[in-house]
């Protein structure tokens, strides 16, 4: 009879360096398996193409990740000029081919084009949903869905390389940025096709890939030393402000009712910690000056 495996109730933040080959969704898997974890959720998707920094959230974690699906991005990327392909990157079947012919004044031109606030029409190889398909599951039967193009910022570009037709520049950019599509663009630019021949993710927020570990060492640790890589619950939101409340504060908040707080006054979202430098949750300012939760913890009420 097979033992049913015991899932743990831990909560906090991994920041992993994903390997090539895998998706997000495969690689939270692992790592959740790894740690015997109940709950887990990814902070934006990576190609399987795509290597690099993926923060994985655990339990009470999970709460809080749309922080950083919304934060900025950076990433390092080789394009490579002269060919298009079906999927913007070089698991797509080759659609065009072209001579290049591309001075250095021109790359330049182009690139200082494509940074600042552009817009972009996300691929139909993405994992964007249509009427609750993803637009992948449409293109893999060829069938094209007409998507609304979106503003997003290219923060910058800088160009590392330009050897054989091929260009290593490094992005920051914003939320919702594809650099498929943005590889695609300067080919179209440079009047030669382009597509995404590789991609690693440096930065998500405050989070770098130095800080991240590789799914092969993650493996080798042993349990205790896996949970030691786990971050607190509100490391993905450690760049917000905070308050300290007191106990009185602490035992009504953790009902679910607004509390008073003299002399404060703070706009938007804002960390909430005991006084003993426990994290609650989050919280906002009513237009009354109480303090309203809005996503706590779990009590332990």
């Amino acid at each position: 009879m097979q033992v049913k495996r015991i899932k743990r109730d831990i909560s906090g933040v991994i920041l992993l360096d994903k390997p090539l080959g895998f998706s997000s969704n495969q690689a939270l898997q692992k790592v959740k398996h790894l740690l015997q974890a109940a709950k887990a959720g990814h902070t934006g998707s990576l190609d399987p193409l795509a290597s690099g920094l993926l923060p994985l959230c655990f339990g009470e974690a999970t709460k809080f990740s749309h922080f950083l699906l919304d934060a900025d991005k950076s990433y390092r990327a080789l394009v490579k000029l002269g060919s298009t392909t079906t999927t913007g990157d070089a698991e797509g079947e080759v659609l065009t081919t072209s001579t290049v012919e591309v001075t250095a004044q021109q790359l330049d031109e182009v690139l200082k084009n494509l940074t600042g606030d552009i817009k972009q029409t996300p691929p139909m190889y993405s994992a964007l949903k249509h009427e609750g398909k993803a637009l992948y599951e449409y293109a893999r039967q060829g069938v094209e869905i007409e998507r609304a193009s979106r503003d997003v910022t290219i923060y910058r570009i800088d160009l590392h390389s330009f050897e054989d037709n091929q260009l290593d520049i490094t992005v920051a950019c914003s939320k919702g940025t594809y650099i498929r599509t943005l590889a695609e663009d300067i080919g179209a630019a440079l009047g030669c096709g382009a597509h995404l021949a590789a991609l690693r993710r440096l930065s998500a927020g405050h989070f770098k890939l130095e800080d991240a570990i590789t799914l092969e060492a993650f493996e080798a640790l042993s349990i205790s030393d896996r949970d030691a890589c786990l971050l607190p619950v509100d490391a993905t939101i450690d760049t917000l402000p905070s308050v300290v409340i007191d106990a009185d504060g602490e035992f009504y908040l953790l009902r679910g009712q607004s509390i008073w707080k003299a002399n404060f006054h703070m706009n938007g979202n804002f960390r909430i910690y005991n006084e003993k430098g426990i994290f609650l949750g989050l919280g906002e300012q009513g237009s009354d000056g109480k303090i309203n939760p809005k996503r706590l913890l779990k009590s332990q009420i």
